[in-house]
């Protein structure tokens, strides 16, 4: 069976991450402090827990630990693809050689720069609703400033938008029998309208830059279809902005057949999306 490994992003980051992963993988650790300017070691396992929570420091520290844990395990075959989601899909890429590990950690270093600087609102998690009964909820309440960030399965988004919006937002869909509504401990409106001045300061870094074909499929969260080259930096850049096709890619993924996904890394977030969307496929043929 195909083996497809999937990266995950931002919200799975804790102290006390990947503790045994920096002492078998020293150099890793080495390098990305001195890239970094700060002991990534030390921010992972010992904290404080609230600079682990600085999207600044959050990202290069999920790319650093997903980075460890892939080195981590052992594979007899090249794999048959990798998805990553919204963050983890810089490592899905570094996975596939389509960039090495120091210019992936420069560039999440980067993103992380730039979306700190947007941090005028935030995300909130919602299960129950398909997406079109969420897009009509919104649009009765005239909730017009929230955007769809991530599309994780048939009865799983999320949303970002300023603070004041994603609160009616909450209020409505609670009061519309929503089985879950919670705020996410991301700071920022991720993969929306509100991150267009950090991806506006984010293409000045990949200007110039060029990359080499995935050695394996990479589905990309923007479009749902395997990763080109020549695309790359502009989907990097639109990934900013755009919403996070995540049922779409591992849909993609199960439409080439059979497969096994293996989640990389402590995380079981993507296990479960996935074990969602094959169900909601299942259901759908009978």
């Amino acid at each position: 069976m195909r083996t497809v490994y999937c990266f995950p992003g931002q919200g799975v980051q804790r102290v006390g991450m990947c503790a045994d992963l920096f002492d078998r993988f020293p150099e890793i650790a080495a390098v990305a402090s001195e890239v970094l300017g700060y002991s990534i070691r030390t921010l992972c396992v010992q904290g404080p827990p609230e600079k682990l929570a600085d999207t600044r420091f959050t990202q290069p520290a999920v790319y650093v630990a997903n980075a460890l844990a892939w080195r981590s395990r052992r594979r007899d075959r090249v794999p048959a693809g990798a998805l990553g989601h919204s963050l983890g899909e810089y490592n899905a890429l570094e996975a596939a050689g389509v960039f090495n590990f120091v210019t992936g950690l420069c560039l999440v270093r980067d993103r992380a720069a730039a979306t700190a600087t947007c941090t005028d609102g935030g995300m909130l998690a919602v299960v129950g609703p398909t997406t079109e009964q969420l897009q009509t909820l919104l649009q009765q309440a005239s909730l017009n400033g929230v955007d769809i960030a991530n599309l994780n399965s048939r009865r799983h988004q999320v949303l970002a938008g300023p603070e004041a919006e994603l609160s009616a937002a909450a209020r409505v869909l609670t009061a519309a029998g929503a089985k879950v509504v919670t705020r996410l401990a991301i700071n920022g409106p991720f993969h929306s309208r509100y991150m267009r001045a950090a991806a506006q300061e984010f293409q000045d870094v990949l200007d110039g830059l060029t990359f080499a074909e995935p050695a394996f499929p990479v589905w990309s969260n923007c479009t749902a279809r395997p990763h080109r080259a020549a695309d790359t930096a502009r989907l990097l850049v639109s990934h900013l902005t755009q919403a996070v096709r995540w049922q779409e890619c591992v849909t993609a993924v199960l439409d080439e057949g059979a497969a096994e996904f293996v989640e990389v890394g402590e995380s079981t977030v993507l296990t479960s999306m996935i074990r969602h969307i094959r169900a909601d496929r299942e259901e759908e043929k009978s």
